[in-house]
């Protein structure tokens, strides 16, 4: 994720990733359930404040350590393959378009987690088994870069209709649904708001328009992206780019000088809602630890962390996020969803389809 690589200036801010507190690597901790090392497997965004982990691993007398495994699709499916014998106790990071093939492939035993009772229902996609725990939720929506629209005399799109319409030509890019979440999420969105039928056509209009895809996020936001500040530097021309309502909060809390206003908007009707969760791994070996750790992520202290860590919203009601997310980057109102069975029944053949529409 991957997509939420603002984390890596947060170090500057005192915020610093699990692997910089407690080491990054396989750890091997096949030993008795009682062992006092509990392992979490993650994509690479993966980040929490060190007073709020150390809190815990006082409070649980558990130490905890990562094995962070890339973007959210290579962690997931690195997961999935090494099941039988897992890497550690604790997966976090499957979103609801990975959801299904995570647990089609048996990667999570069940686990109650305590707290879910001051958890959403909409948040709640295993209700039935309990084999994840819903954490957090993101919207993945086009960014707009509100300078180049001021000084072009342009309205920003709004939906996912006008990103079609002839005023954008060459102004959008995105990334590739077949090796990014962002990218998939885009794609499921324009599924969700088209329907089966006329997705494909809707990327043909997209295409003849001249939409750029890219591999992934961090290229596409920090390259392509003129609205960023890292893309600036780097002569980005695509004033559209398929990101997070999160997006602009970051771009205001890490500027070197701090603006008045966010320099980037969202189209708030392109986006689509991500929501990511943990699970206690099959076959994990200090399931006692993992349980702990999966009620930990659930705690009003790490939910209440997350926003300025990952860029992501808490799932736990009540739970406050900064002021810079609510002036900046609100939820979305009415986002695209689409329920996990229909994801997984068609993710890999819209992927199939997408990419033979869009890439060749």
């Amino acid at each position: 994720m991957h997509h939420k690589t603002f984390v890596a200036a947060a170090v500057g801010l005192g915020l610093v990733t699990m692997s910089a507190l407690t080491g990054c690597g396989s750890t091997d901790v096949k030993g008795s359930t009682d062992s006092k090392t509990v392992t979490l497997v993650s994509h690479d965004s993966w980040a929490v404040s060190k007073n709020v982990l150390k809190d815990f691993e006082k409070r649980s007398g558990y130490k905890v350590r990562v094995l962070k495994s890339g973007d959210a699709g290579q962690a997931v499916n690195k997961a999935i393959l090494t099941k039988d014998n897992p890497q550690g106790d604790v997966f976090f990071g499957v979103d609801n378009t990975l959801l299904s093939r995570a647990l089609d492939n048996g990667l999570f035993q069940p686990y109650e987690a305590k707290g879910l009772g001051t958890v959403g229902a909409q948040y709640q996609l295993d209700k039935a088994k309990h084999r994840v725990t819903p954490i957090d939720f993101g919207d993945i929506c086009v960014n707009y870069d509100k300078a180049y629209f001021a000084k072009h005399h342009l309205q920003p799109p709004q939906t996912f209709a006008d990103l079609a319409k002839p005023a954008y030509k060459n102004l959008l890019v995105t990334e590739n649904a077949a090796t990014s979440s962002p990218g998939l999420g885009f794609l499921l969105g324009s599924a969700a708001g088209y329907g089966d039928q006329g997705w494909p056509d809707y990327w043909k209009k997209l295409k003849a328009n001249g939409v750029k895809v890219v591999d992934g996020w961090e290229q596409a936001y920090y390259q392509e992206f003129s609205g960023s500040s890292e893309g600036k530097k780097a002569g980005g021309d695509r004033p559209l780019v398929v990101s997070y309502a999160s997006s602009p909060p970051a771009e205001v809390i890490y500027a070197k000088k701090r603006p008045s206003t966010a320099p980037t908007g969202v189209a708030g009707g392109t986006c689509f809602r991500q929501i990511e969760f943990a699970g206690l791994l099959t076959n994990a070996h200090n399931t006692k630890g993992g349980k702990a750790l999966v009620d930990f992520l659930l705690s009003k202290e790490f939910q209440q962390d997350m926003p300025l860590n990952m860029f992501v919203y808490p799932v736990v009601k009540g739970a406050t996020v900064p002021a810079e997310f609510t002036e900046y980057g609100p939820v979305a109102k009415n986002p695209e969803t689409l329920a996990p069975g229909k994801i997984a029944a068609n993710r890999d053949q819209w992927v199939k389809s997408w990419t033979s529409l869009v890439l060749k």
